[in-house]
Order: structure tokens, then sequence, then C-alpha cells
């Protein structure tokens, strides 16, 4: 295991942190709105509150990610994203409901511009031999994150109420700042000279990605993925309650499983991925990830016992943190350091889109179809998205002579 420089380390214990913080206000959130309004309509515009904005400003936080400097930047999010959280002491009846919406979609835009940046710094921190090891550690830091955070969140709002979870989510954010502060990377963003009109700038993400075979195959792979993710969240819960016949309990600890599984994979692909080719972690990964996936789906057609699918979930853990490794690791050597924000961004954008498609076919289907029909699209998909990258994705990527691209090398 290659031990990670100095830089990643506090950039992995600063995600630990401000990751925390996200999954411990957004649990603890959900809980309070639906505490106050008693109302599933509520709940449903907080997650749209925290979508919109993820989806819309996209190539918008790349542009800057691309033009600020991006150690700058990702300190100043996480004290915006812990300031930003002072309204809520205002919030005490479903009167005031709007502030946790207000507050949700300014978290949503900060978080946006954080990880764009964030994305593109790792590759100014270490040499391209340890991108898969530093992505690795940061991909283990959030899934340890979503396991603690989504823990405490209920338990904090619970107890302490709105106040409580703005205390200790704004106290996470401070904590991942002064960490973040510590590193001591030079100077990244795109010179003033170079700058063009916002909107061109944005535009310039969709380009460049549309521009090379790789970035156009990752550009599928994140629609097709992102679909898949949608269908799953949709009906994971129906699917455990109707197919396993489970109790929410059951729910729990399947997700549960889930995060311990990604923490264990993580750990994994820290030590040992750096030995393999990013095209192959990422495609192999995602394959794997996928037959994991349907043999959880339709193996209660056999026995619907809730138990194989805790172990399944566990199992998914190792494939599913071989390909985010290998997919942020593809990106990165596919992308300039100039370029690379607005590109992420749009990225996240078609993600984003993907997710609302995906939702939106869960529900419309899932009643017509059966949960069991429609939940297996995200196996399906992620088989077919491995099996793409396999087949078209170029062995090795050289940087170009076009400013902000890399070209696709022929296989060798």
């Amino acid at each position: 295991m290659r031990l990670p420089a100095r830089d990643v380390r506090y950039l992995a214990g600063a995600n630990l942190v401000s990751s925390t913080g996200d999954w411990l206000l957004r649990t603890g959130l959900a809980y309070q709105v639906y505490a106050l309004t008693g109302s599933t309509a509520a709940s449903a515009t907080a997650v749209l509150a925290a979508l919109i904005p993820r989806t819309l400003l996209g190539p918008i936080a790349g542009v800057y990610a691309d033009r600020w400097d991006r150690r700058r930047t990702v300190i100043v999010t996480n004290l915006l994203l812990g300031a930003c959280l002072l309204p809520l002491a205002a919030v005490h009846g479903p009167g005031q409901v709007w502030i946790l919406y207000l507050v949700l979609a300014a978290q949503s835009g900060l978080a946006l511009l954080f990880s764009t940046a964030e994305a593109a710094l790792v590759p100014a921190l270490v040499g391209d031999g340890d991108l898969v090891t530093a992505n690795s550690l940061n991909g283990q830091a959030r899934d340890v994150a979503r396991l603690a955070g989504a823990a405490l969140g209920g338990l904090v709002a619970g107890f302490g109420g709105v106040g409580l979870l703005a205390a200790v989510s704004a106290g996470a954010y401070a904590v991942a700042a002064a960490l973040l502060s510590l590193i001591r990377v030079t100077r990244t963003g795109t010179p003033a000279a170079e700058r063009r009109h916002l909107i061109r700038e944005g535009l310039d993400g969709l380009r460049i990605a549309m521009s090379t075979r790789t970035l156009r195959t990752i550009m599928v792979f994140t629609v097709v993925t992102g679909i898949g993710e949608a269908v799953m969240s949709t009906l994971m819960a129906p699917f455990v309650h109707d197919v396993l016949h489970g109790s929410a309990r059951t729910y729990g600890t399947i997700m549960a499983a889930q995060a311990v599984g990604g923490i264990t994979g993580g750990l994994i692909t820290t030590m040992f991925g750096h030995r393999f080719p990013p095209r192959l972690l990422l495609g192999g990964g995602t394959v794997a990830f996928g037959l994991v996936d349907l043999a959880l789906f339709l193996y209660p057609l056999v026995s619907p016992s809730p138990w194989p699918a805790v172990v399944l979930m566990v199992v998914a853990g190792l494939p599913g943190a071989l390909m985010i490794a290998g997919l942020m690791t593809v990106f990165q050597t596919a992308t300039d350091d100039s370029h690379r924000g607005r590109v992420f961004g749009t990225l996240l954008t078609l993600d984003s889109l993907a997710m609302l498609a995906g939702t939106a076919v869960a529900g419309t289907l899932g009643d017509r179809l059966g949960i069991v029909p429609v939940i297996t699209i995200q196996g399906i998909g992620l088989c077919t998205a491995g099996l793409m990258v396999l087949l078209l994705l170029p062995r090795t990527t050289a940087p170009s002579t076009r400013p902000g691209i890399r070209v696709d090398s022929p296989p060798a």
C-alpha cells in the first residue's frame, strides 16, 4: 500500500468531517420537515429543494472551480456551509418550514461547488500513479461519513431539534475548513487573462466532454448509472417491504450493510487499487457491481428471506469502491487542470438529470410492472455500462496540444 501524500490525508480528513455534516444535516432535516408538517408533500418539496440547484448549477460551479483558487474555494465553501445554517435558529413551527427549504437549496449549491473544486484539486496533490489511492481514500472517507452522519442525524434532530442539528453540522464544517487550510498546494485555477463569458465557459464543459472518446464514454456511463441509481433509491424501500416482507428495522439494517461494505471495499481499494489500470477498475468493478445487484433483486424469487440481502449489500462494497475510484481517476487523467472543474460540473448536471428521469421511471412503472422487474434496471444498467467501458475506453490517455483536452491513445 502506498502511503498517501500529506495533503491528500488532510483532504480525506476534511472530506470525512464535512460529509458527516452533510449526511447529519440531510437526515436530520428530512426528519424535522415531516415532524413539523406531517406532510409527505412537504418532504417531497425538501428533496426537490436539494436536487434542483444540483441540476441547474453544475456548469456554473464548474466554471468557478476552474477560475478560482481551488484550495481557497474548498475552505471558503465549508465556512459558508456552516454560516448558511444560521437561519435555522428562526424555525419553531410549520410556518417557518420554508426556511428549511431555502437552507437545503443553499447547502446543495455550496456542496456542488465544493465537490467540483475538490475533484479538480486532487490531481494537483499527487502524481498520476497515486490518483487511484487518493480517490479510494476520499471515497472511503465519504462512506464512513455516510454511515456515521445518517445514524447521528436522526438522533441529534430528535434530541435537540433544528437548533442542535445546525450547531453540530456547523461545527463539522468549521473543522473541515481548518483541515483544508493545512494543504500546501500551489495556486490552481484559470488566469484572469484567459477567462471569457460565463455562459461560454460553462458550455466549454460540454464541448470538451464531447471532444474525446474517453469523455463521451464517461458521459454515457454517467447517464446510464444515474438512471439506475435513482430507480434503486426510489424502489429499495418498497422492495424490502413488499418483496422481502421486512420491517423498517430490516430496511435500516440493509442500508447500514451497504455503508459497511463500502468502507471495507474502500479500504481494499486504497491498499491494492493502484496495481490495476483505472479503466479495468471502472469497467470490471461496474460489471461485478451489476451482477451482485442482480443477485440481490432476483434471489427473493427463490426465497424471500432478508438476510441474503444484507450479505449481498456488504459484498457489493468492493466492486462499488473499485468503480468509483476508477471513474474519478479516468476522468481526472482525461482532462487538463484548466478545464477539469467545468467538465466535472457538466457530468454532475447529467447525473442529476438522469436521476430525475430514473425517479420518474420508477414512480410510473413500479406499480404497473411490479417492483422486481423495474428495480432490476439498476443491475442491467450497471452491467451494460461496465461492458461499454471495457470495450470503448482507450487503454491510455495522453496530453493534447489543445489546452484543456487530452486525446485518446490507441489501444495497446
